[in-house]
């Protein structure tokens, strides 16, 4: 171990990726800022306790210094390193990889006005038997209340690292749970309009909805199964105490999936809806159209046949000919305007 670290000293991670880095004796924090080296040496020395570092967005060279104190898989830091991955659980030797998906809710004055609703990021975890390192992509789900509220319940703490990944995992479902609630609202509104008459709604700002409840859903769905693993797997970096509430997890990620299926079935009702209005709206236009352009024909034929120029035409040359023939031309529109609002065509 005394090799491990010294060769790890001359690659430390760059301070502006690590959020911290805390060494935790039987559930408190030992007051004093640690380099990974400094907490590795340190908690070898208790002899107990464990080791949790976060990571921001960090660089290769940031992850490559740690995995060679803690051992980590390459492969598992290379998925840390590039992120966008699936939610999944994957045992190396002994430590666990664990990729959680972050869901955050854009604010925004109305579902119809807005280009993005949810923005998702990424938490990633390695669990040891002694250490949890968080590597976290994207601007939001911050662990900082997360780990000031840990620290001020020992108790949990005392669990080991398997209690931080558990604190993790629920308050990431939580985070979905918001989300969904907000969700909801802007789906009954989309729905009011949908229905409403006249309403500015468009296939377009469906697809939209569509979309944000792919992504939603991209994030719920896969997490089920390394959920369900951390629940039924009998490994020793998850203590039975903890295992049990990762049960309780489990049942909230239900919820959150149920939630979503819902929302997916809506707005596919909801865009076949809004194709069928459009498709009303377009044969109630074409109805329209057509009425006038019936209407306009008859001056058309009229001006047309007079316009010919013969000299032998009924009452051309007859005083009252002209107003005659703009007389019966304004009573075949009026007939015809009348015809097409009793059909409800105008």
């Amino acid at each position: 171990m005394d090799a491990e670290l010294t060769r790890s000293k001359a690659a430390m991670p760059a301070p502006d990726h690590v959020v911290d880095c805390a060494v935790y004796i039987d559930g408190q924090r030992l007051p004093k800022s640690w380099t990974h080296t400094e907490a590795m040496a340190e908690l070898r020395r208790h002899d107990r306790g464990f080791i949790w570092i976060g990571l921001h967005e960090p660089d290769p060279a940031d992850l490559h210094a740690l995995a060679e104190t803690f051992g980590l898989h390459e492969l598992a830091v290379e998925d840390a390193i590039t992120a966008h991955q699936r939610p999944k659980l994957q045992r190396f030797d002994n430590i666990l990889f664990t990729v959680l998906k972050t869901v955050s809710y854009v604010q925004h004055a109305s579902p119809t006005t807005t280009s993005e609703i949810v923005e998702s990021g990424e938490i990633m975890a390695f669990l040891g038997k002694d250490f949890i390192i968080t590597v976290r992509h994207g601007q939001h789900a911050s662990l900082r209340d997360l780990r000031k509220e840990l620290e001020a319940t020992p108790d949990r703490l005392r669990a080991g690292p398997s209690a931080v990944l558990h604190a993790i995992a629920q308050r990431i479902i939580d985070n979905y749970l918001k989300v969904t609630e907000a969700f909801e609202a802007d789906m009954d509104e989309i729905e009011s309009l949908v229905f409403a008459p006249r309403s500015p709604i468009s296939p377009e700002q469906m697809y939209l909805m569509k979309r944000e409840v792919l992504e939603l859903r991209r994030a719920v769905m896969p997490l089920a199964m390394p959920l369900h693993q951390l629940v039924k797997e009998d490994s020793a970096l998850i203590p039975p105490e903890v295992r049990s509430y990762f049960r309780d997890v489990e049942d909230d990620l239900s919820t959150v999936a149920e939630e979503v299926a819902s929302f997916d079935s809506l707005l596919t009702t909801l865009v076949d809806a809004t194709l069928a209005k459009v498709t009303l709206q377009q044969n109630t236009d074409m109805r329209r159209i057509t009425s006038w352009a019936a209407i306009i024909a008859v001056p058309t034929l009229a001006v047309g046949v007079y316009g010919m120029n013969f000299d032998y035409m009924p009452e051309l040359h007859w005083r009252y000919g002209y107003p005659l023939v703009i007389a019966a031309i304004a009573v075949a529109c009026l007939v015809l305007h009348r015809i097409f609002v009793r059909n409800r065509w105008l």
